[in-house]
């Protein structure tokens, strides 16, 4: 970084400019108000921030106050079902939520929630565990459900199992996510998908796999980031990709995915003649504030 060399307007720096020349890449120091997570600087959209990044549970310590924070809360997927015929629901994604508060010196809990396993055997996957900042709880992702079995509710609700009864998706949290899918309800009964922070899970289709709804982008560690994916359904005929946030693809014949570490994605469903549901995903807690 060079200092301007005329006296033109657009060359003059302000004195935190100066600093950032100066200090290289320990700038940041400048402004830094609180400790706890993985902590990095970034400017997005010509504004500096100290992003505290929480990918397992901790303490968010105030040293200074800070007028207003952000903070993205997601909780951890749920795990997807299993069938012995392909039909085991996608997990749930884990509920997400932002918001913004002022923060007086004080430590603030912070509480990151794991992933629920997928189903090894025929029946229902488990539900996430929640995630939790300054008394605002995200719920933990549905499990999908098994052979003629509801899926769970939860952030996202897990997608229903297949089979002849028509089983119903699991109930979304209104604010954090979307209803999981139903499961089909004529041959070949394929299961539905979880569902997503950004959309619900698909219903199960006559042929193939059900996808699990799209999450939601965050901005706040200043790259456009999905989470909160739900995990695929799974099908007879062939399998079907997770939604856009961590969401676990389903699986015929085999293992279905996990949902991606700390995006709180739901596991994709699968067979258990060869295979079992997909875990759902770790959530994760972000907090940032301008400096």
């Amino acid at each position: 970084m060079a200092y301007p060399t005329t006296d033109a307007a657009s060359d003059v720096w302000s004195l935190r400019d100066v600093y950032k020349a100066e200090a290289g890449n320990n700038w940041s120091a400048l402004g830094i108000k609180a400790t706890g997570g993985t902590v990095t600087a970034i400017t997005d959209g010509g504004v500096d921030y100290i992003v505290h990044t929480f990918t397992s549970s901790g303490t968010f310590e105030v040293t200074s106050e800070i007028e207003t924070v952000e903070y993205l809360v997601v909780a951890g997927g749920g795990g997807g079902g299993s069938d012995n015929n392909n039909r085991g629901g996608g997990g749930g994604a884990g509920g997400f939520l932002e918001g913004t508060a002022a923060l007086n010196i004080d430590s603030y809990s912070v509480t990151v929630g794991e992933g629920g396993p997928g189903q090894v055997g025929v029946g229902r996957g488990t539900t996430g565990n929640d995630s939790l900042f300054l008394n605002q709880t995200a719920f933990g992702g549905g499990g999908g459900g098994g052979q003629d079995s509801n899926g769970k509710p939860g952030g996202s609700g897990g997608g229903a199992g297949g089979g002849g009864n028509g089983s119903d998706g699991g109930t979304g949290t209104s604010g954090q996510g979307n209803d999981g899918g139903d499961g089909g309800g004529i041959d070949p009964f394929d299961a539905g998908g979880g569902g997503g922070a950004g959309q619900p899970g698909e219903s199960g289709r006559v042929a193939g796999g059900s996808g699990g709804g799209d999450g939601l982008i965050s901005t706040i560690n200043g790259t456009s980031t999905y989470y909160a994916g739900g995990g695929a359904g799974s099908g007879q005929d062939s399998p079907a990709s997770g939604g856009l946030g961590g969401g676990g693809d389903s699986a015929t014949g085999a293992n279905a995915e996990d949902g991606q570490p700390n995006t709180g994605g739901g596991g994709g469903g699968a067979s258990n003649i060869s295979g079992g549901g997909g875990d759902g995903g770790s959530g994760i807690v972000v907090i940032r504030y301008a400096i």
